[in-house]
């Protein structure tokens, strides 16, 4: 009977050791996992800052048997590649964080955060990101290999250019702007009368300096953390769309680890985004003197006729979103 019972025994540590069991649900895989956190702006960025807090966080409650590097500059690719990547499970990158309408390409229903002039200030577009509208949307990312758990913030993005300020929607008349490979943002710039071209974020800098294109937009932290006032002259706050991140990991990935590793890693995003937010907020308050001291001339010209401008964009998308949008404006009635 000792002789069965130690075979079984036996034969239950072998399964164990083949599919990655542990000993305990809070100490992680057999062997230690490190995760890779592909980010497509700087390092002086909110987003990678609080990267890296997730990093930390992640490390401290596993007992370093799960750790992230972060990969800051595009150094895994531009926000298209990473995605792309993720889809492909290419084991490439194994969270990404990034633009939710940049998944548009995969799931168009995730460009409805991003239609412009939907929000008028960050509580308002935070609490959007949080609802359940944007849950179920998400949802429909995880058999592309994605899985949000979190939402960071980058902002209301702005518009720079080299050419003049942006008074008017009649301002932006032939301007070539970069924009993400996101198409409802490229869809806002084509109805102000720009040319949109979308281009890596990594590729912007160099691409500005040379005079390739006449300007870009993002938000006022992207544009100071990234230098990119060193290429711009002109700063026009637009606030035309929000910038809402999904802090994003590979499904594949999510599901090598037992519920308490899950638990640790949901946790340490959501801390992470909290952190995120503020800096957000604060530096959007807060950025626009340094600008200016930086060399840029900035102008708040009237919304209205731009927003006005862009009705075209939520109308056309409109059948797109179907019952989402829907759900979108009954809860913009509410809040």
């Amino acid at each position: 009977m000792k002789k069965i019972i130690a075979l079984v025994f036996a034969m239950v540590m072998a399964v164990c050791l083949f599919n990655g069991c542990s000993a305990s649900a809070t100490t992680g895989p057999v062997e230690d996992v490190v995760l890779k956190i592909g980010v497509s702006t700087g390092e002086s960025d909110p987003r990678n800052i609080a990267a890296m807090q997730f990093a930390n966080e992640i490390s401290e409650k596993t007992g370093g048997t799960i750790t992230a590097v972060v990969y800051p500059y595009g150094q895994l690719g531009g926000d298209a590649e990473l995605i792309d990547a993720m889809a492909a499970d290419s084991k490439k990158v194994d969270i990404i964080i990034t633009d939710a309408s940049n998944f548009a390409t995969y799931e168009p229903k995730m460009g409805i955060s991003a239609l412009p002039f939907l929000f008028d200030d960050f509580d308002t577009a935070w609490a959007f990101m949080d609802s359940e509208i944007e849950a179920e949307v998400e949802e429909l990312l995880i058999k592309d290999n994605m899985r949000v758990l979190a939402h960071y913030c980058s902002g209301f993005r702005c518009v720079t250019n080299s050419k003049g300020p942006i008074e008017t929607p009649e301002d932006m008349q032939g301007l070539v702007i970069r924009t993400p490979q996101n198409p409802v943002i490229m869809a806002t710039m084509t109805s102000l009368g720009a040319y949109p071209q979308p281009l890596s974020f990594a590729e912007l800098y160099p691409a500005l300096r040379q005079g390739t294109y006449d300007g870009q937009e993002n938000p006022i932290p992207v544009i100071y953390n990234n230098k990119l006032y060193e290429v711009q002259k002109y700063l026009s706050v637009t606030n035309h769309i929000y910038s809402g991140l999904c802090f994003t990991i590979s499904e594949r990935v999510w599901n090598r680890f037992t519920p308490a590793q899950q638990k640790i890693i949901q946790k340490a995003a959501e801390d992470s985004a909290k952190a995120d937010r503020e800096s957000n907020r604060k530096q959007t308050e807060e950025l626009m003197e340094t600008l200016r001291k930086a060399g840029m001339e900035i102008n708040e010209p009237p919304l209205r006729p731009f927003a006005e401008a862009t009705r075209t964009v939520i109308e056309s998308y409109e059948g797109v979103y179907g019952d989402t949008y829907t759900k979108l404006e009954a809860w913009m009635a509410e809040n």
